[in-house]
């Protein structure tokens, strides 16, 4: 199954390609936007309608900004994209959350579109980008609904903001040396996901089923790096991917990640981490709202707002909500009492990723009882080592050790320079890469994307 699902992407990635290359460049886009919604629909046909409607609605509103109403319809914009989210992502955890309280409410499940916080956050943008005269009204819903669609960040970003693709939609370059760096970027990708996250994942998958009062202090702090590791490779590896396909169809994205874990603040984390996802919060909300400019109560609040809206647009639980809320908490504490102490130096790295490392606990178990058992079971001196944790070590220290290595940029600035003295290896590189991946996920039925589920 497996196999046959791996044919059948490289075989319609071939297809799209080829016809993509032959098209002459007015019609490119048009295909994106065809393709684009055949390879979402192909996982999710019935949601095909609700995104077509979406664009539709955010390419009318996109044309009314710009007159004399243009305030209301940008306000009409936010209430509809808003409205579209919480109807899929939120209307179970509400009902849920009233039934708690003694109501008897009977509704479905609602199914999560795949994708849905990504490409909401992205036609959102739009309006709003135009609203600001940061970007023109696109005359053409094609460009648009390539623009959302696309496939290569549809489903899992980055989130690709309208002004920073406008001018790519009308003229963009595409060549062969483009064609090249955009299949070694989405072979990196591949290669952190499929070799890297996959395979270290299998460790905190391992570790966090074991009886919580049988995990050692030691085995408890390596299940949690080992889920670190994962989600970085996994998303970030994700990302690459995407910024490769899109080089491959003459488009630039924006980079989402530049080596978060070698941050010496929290600050300075969410700089590096999920970027394009920082940058629309920062753009699009905390500076509307005042930022850090007008007193140190607003600049608490705006922190507070942001933070508690960042962790419920990861997903509909309680335990993103305290996520948010704990990251808004510390970038507090930094922002008025620790910034002029945190200098580049090994403390600020250690404290750094330790508050990273509590908070991957509360993203990772959406449980409370389990979650809270599992900081203790990091801090319990009274079970530090035991067999498994010495198992574990034994077993997976080499992907440990590769993941822990590949998550500094040193290593990328070494390979680059031999592979820019012989540049005859790159092919190689890619070809027994591909061989590689595709050797393990046929060999494994493990295959998650930590970030489809938001």
């Amino acid at each position: 199954m497996v196999f046959s699902s791996l044919t059948f992407l490289f075989l319609y990635f071939l297809i799209v390609m080829l016809i993509y290359k032959i098209l002459p460049f007015k019609f490119r886009n048009l295909w994106l936007f065809i393709v684009s919604l055949f390879f979402y629909g192909w996982g999710e046909p019935k949601y095909i309608l609700i995104m077509v409607f979406s664009i539709i609605c955010n390419y009318f509103f996109g044309y009314k900004v710009k007159d004399e109403k243009g305030k209301k319809y940008l306000i009409l914009s936010i209430i509809f994209n808003l409205s579209l989210l919480g109807f899929f992502k939120y209307t179970n955890f509400i009902v849920s959350i009233i039934n708690s309280i003694g109501f008897n409410i009977n509704v479905s499940t609602i199914q999560l579109p795949i994708g849905i916080s990504f490409y909401t956050f992205q036609m959102m943008s739009y309006p709003i980008d135009v609203y600001r005269n940061e970007a023109d009204t696109q005359r053409s819903i094609v460009n648009f609904g390539a623009y959302v669609t696309m496939f290569p960040q549809l489903i899992a970003g980055p989130i690709v903001r309208y002004k920073d693709i406008a001018l790519q939609l009308e003229n963009r370059e595409e060549s062969l040396t483009k064609m090249y760096d955009g299949i070694k970027r989405f072979m990196v990708g591949l290669s952190k996901k499929v070799l890297l996250a996959n395979n270290i994942g299998y460790i905190w998958d391992s570790i966090i089923v074991t009886p919580i009062g049988e995990i050692s202090m030691l085995n408890a702090w390596l299940g949690i790096i080992a889920f670190s590791l994962q989600i970085y490779f996994d998303f970030s590896g994700y990302s690459d991917m995407a910024i490769g396909l899109g080089k491959m169809f003459g488009f630039e994205f924006l980079e989402n990640f530049n080596y978060p874990y070698i941050s010496s603040s929290v600050t300075e984390f969410w700089r590096r981490w999920h970027i394009s996802l920082s940058s629309w919060f920062k753009d699009y909300l905390y500076i509307p709202l005042g930022g850090s400019r007008i007193s140190q109560f607003v600049t608490i609040r705006n922190l507070l707002i942001v933070w508690t809206l960042t962790g419920l647009w990861h997903g509909a639980s309680f335990n993103f909500v305290l996520w948010g809320l704990y990251y808004g908490i510390v970038l507090i504490i930094e922002k008025v009492f620790l910034r002029k102490y945190l200098k580049e130096n090994i403390i600020s790295h250690i404290y750094t990723l330790f508050i990273v490392l509590i908070g991957w606990v509360l993203f990772a178990i959406t449980d409370f009882d389990l979650m809270f058992k599992y900081l203790r079971a990091m801090f319990n001196f009274n079970n530090v080592i035991d067999k498994r944790a010495i198992s574990n070590i034994m077993n997976y220290w080499f992907i440990i050790l590769i993941g822990i290595i590949g998550s500094f940029p040193f290593i990328k600035e070494k390979t680059t320079k031999i592979l820019e003295k012989y540049e005859w290896i790159y092919p190689f590189l890619v070809a027994g890469s591909l061989i590689l991946c595709i050797a393990n996920i046929i060999s494994s039925s493990y295959n998650p994307f930590l970030y489809f589920r938001f």
